[in-house]
């Protein structure tokens, strides 16, 4: 059944098992698990899921889509734990694996999937690499789900997983588009099983945060064991005892080489365009390898053309390891290869490895990021465009005996694409602004320091700091906050410092650097902006229990002593409920607050507490909550007068709120404002980039 037959329902992305469904690639993903647990049911395998992870951009709203999707979940035994931090609930994972060990074992076996974005990945380093030499359940399986930001769009420094995955031995899988997503995990969890590999999976923003129909034809297809590969005594899969020596020859010898036989005998990489008397080779995986279709056709490439140039695609779904006698075949009589990668490159070495021992005349030029001259020729950091591989296409296809009728052709749409980049790059707008944090956000005054004083950022809204004026200078990964001043302290005149710290990155790791502060004997406060949610990746609440009154305690027992809880309602907090010692002042003392704790010998604390604004509005509209932060009395000549802005500091530079919605009185000034603005209302309004008052900011 099509989605456009029969009754059409919001669950059908999940309970729908032939036809065609209409989903997002976040969604895709959600009912992974419930597919390969429909597949064992019809295997006869009583088999059940566990999903651990940390939410980041483009992963962010994975965990959201999980808890709204529990009831088809748990039909499936699917249990959906998110970790504290990545590499907690990678080993929780891990776990997962190792269910055959317990003699109260209810289940054949558990497929686990950990989720996390690129840092996260790197974070896990050592979990990924002691759960890949211990391996998988033979009914089990792992599949790893990195979320990569190859542009840093909202991460501290773009990243790429490949090399992670690399390092700890692990196959990885890298799907071009939401409609491979479910196909491609599928395969995942399969080659698992039988390699013994926990396997990663690749995501970028262009292929998970899209929304397409897409056909699942292909759910209860069977893959092929491959007839090729003998597997050792014992298999390759989790067993105990083990001793590590055993795990490392396994991993060694024989789970990398069954990984690849498994690619090749169920064709991971493929050619997708052939020709009869082929020369010139084009591989690519991913978003790249979409974009040099793309590219094709902009440029007039049909199959025709293709055929009349000698072109051979070659798709690669699996990067790492790369299968090579795939590589072998697409490159027999090809003149040159080219190779299209983001980033740093992982094929490109790969098929110089292949084919390095090759005669000399019948070896083909490999091009990519590096040309035949060993000159550089694909970018290596910047994200790769349809107009900029057009380009690149365009001039090695022309260094090719081609026919005149489409050099012609090719020279006309390159040129046509660089003079439309050139237009593109001189284009600036007339009033530039700088992000901001929301009206009312918590961060407005909490990240404010006293005059003389300077503040280091950590990962969260309040990174926004940064971008203001409001002394706040460098930034650190996820957990590492504050400790870079342990490395400049014993060296520097400069007595003190803050530490700015939410919430979220506290609960995930941050107590770590508190910790690591206090051993220091270290002159530091640290800021905890307490606002109630991981805003940052859609409001969550924290993977546990976390209040205000319970940080003070943690911070007590490490040992600190200045201890001050900054909030609207002090009052709130009877001493029976906080630690011993903590001072309680209203938030309109903050900057007092600060002043004392940089006079303090060691360090100090201040735990902010106002609840995210965004959030709040969130809670409002849905009556989860009271609004029981409501502004001090305004003045009623303020256009915004008729609003709430839940503690908003107003009024502040660079904040953009509307206007009230009813006429009300105003001074003569904005009466003089508006009368202006009528006069002018003819003329086209300037444009503004970077309008909003919120940005995304490091997940």
């Amino acid at each position: 059944m099509g989605i456009n037959q029969g009754p059409i329902s919001l669950d059908q992305k999940y309970t729908q098992q032939t036809g065609h469904v209409f989903t997002t690639g976040i969604q895709a993903l959600v009912r992974l698990p419930m597919a390969q647990i429909r597949r064992d049911r019809a295997n006869g395998l009583n088999t059940a899921g566990f999903i651990s992870g940390y939410r980041g951009s483009p992963l962010g709203g994975y965990d959201q889509q999980l808890f709204a999707a529990r009831k088809h979940l748990e039909q499936y035994n699917i249990k959906f734990q998110p970790g504290v931090n990545e590499d907690l609930a990678a080993t929780a994972v891990w776990g997962s694996q190792q269910l055959n060990l317990s003699p109260g074992a209810k289940y054949d076996g558990v497929v686990g999937i950990w989720y996390g974005k690129g840092p996260g990945v790197d974070r896990c380093g050592d979990v990924f690499r002691h759960g890949n030499a211990a391996g998988s359940a033979k009914n089990g399986g792992v599949l790893c789900l990195a979320g990569d930001d190859h542009g840093a769009k909202s991460s501290t420094v773009p990243h790429q997983s490949d090399h992670a995955f690399m390092s700890a031995l692990m196959p990885y899988l890298y799907p071009s588009s939401i409609h491979e997503m479910i196909e491609m995990g599928l395969l995942g969890i399969a080659m698992s099983r039988y390699s013994g590999c926990w396997v990663g999976m690749k995501v970028i923003t262009e292929t998970v945060e899209t929304t397409a129909e897409i056909d699942l034809t292909d759910e209860m297809k069977p893959f092929i064991i491959p007839p090729d590969f003998e597997l050792p005594p014992g298999g390759l899969n989790l067993r105990w005892p083990d001793d590590r020596f055993e795990q490392d020859r396994r991993l060694q010898d024989y789970k990398g080489f069954a990984a690849i036989a498994f690619a090749r005998a169920n064709k991971v990489n493929r050619v997708t365009m052939d020709s009869p008397n082929a020369r010139f080779g084009i591989m690519a995986s991913g978003k790249s390898y979409e974009d040099v279709r793309q590219a094709l056709r902009e440029l007039g490439v049909t199959e025709q053309v293709a055929a009349k140039i000698g072109l051979r695609l070659y798709k690669i779904g699996m990067p790492w390891p790369l299968e090579p006698e795939g590589v072998h075949e697409f490159a027999v009589g090809l003149e040159e290869i080219f190779i299209v990668e983001e980033r740093r490159e992982i094929v490109e070495n790969q098929v110089k490895q292949v084919l390095f021992n090759w005669r000399d005349d019948v070896r083909p030029r490999i091009v990519g990021k590096m040309d035949e001259h060993d000159k550089r020729f694909l970018t290596f950091a910047a994200e790769l465009s349809v107009a900029s591989l057009a380009t690149s296409l365009t001039e090695r296809l022309l260094k090719l005996d081609l026919n005149p009728e489409i050099a012609e052709m090719l020279r006309a749409k390159a040129d046509w694409f660089n003079g439309r980049q050139a237009s593109q790059m001189q284009a600036t707008a007339p009033v530039s602004r700088t992000p901001y944090f929301c009206s009312g956000c918590p961060h407005n005054t909490s990240t404010k320091v006293p005059e003389g004083s300077r503040a280091l950022a950590g990962i969260g809204c309040h990174f926004m700091a940064l971008w203001m004026d409001r002394s706040t200078e460098t930034f650190t990964h996820m957990g590492g906050e504050g400790v870079p001043w342990v490395g400049i302290a014993p060296f520097t005149n400069e007595n003190h410092i803050f530490a700015n710290l939410g919430d979220g990155t506290y609960f995930h790791s941050g107590l770590l650097a508190i910790r690591q502060a206090v051993a220091s004997k270290t002159n530091i406060t640290y800021k905890i902006l307490y606002n109630d949610a991981v805003a940052m990746t859609g409001g969550q609440r924290h993977d546990g229990d976390l209040s205000p009154q319970q940080i003070t305690f943690q911070l007590h027992a490490e040992g600190i002593r200045e201890i001050y809880l900054v909030s609207e309602s002090p009052d709130s907090y009877p001493a029976s409920t906080i630690a011993p010692g903590v001072k309680l002042h209203h938030r309109d003392e903050l900057q007092d607050v600060m002043k004392m704790c940089r006079e303090y010998k060691g360090t100090s604390a201040i735990v902010f507490v106002q609840t995210c604004a965004a959030e709040k509005r969130r809670r409002t509209r849905v009556r989860s909550v009271s609004i029981k932060n409501t502004p001090r009395k305004p003045d009623t000549s303020s256009p915004r007068a008729s609003r709430p802005w839940f503690g908003c500091r107003w009024p502040r530079s660079g904040a953009i709120a509307p206007m009230a919605s009813t006429p009300r009185a105003s001074s003569p000034a904005i009466a003089a404002r508006r009368s202006a603005a009528t006069t002018s209302s003819s003329s086209p309004p300037a444009s503004i980039s970077n309008s909003t008052t919120s940005s995304s900011s490091p997940a």
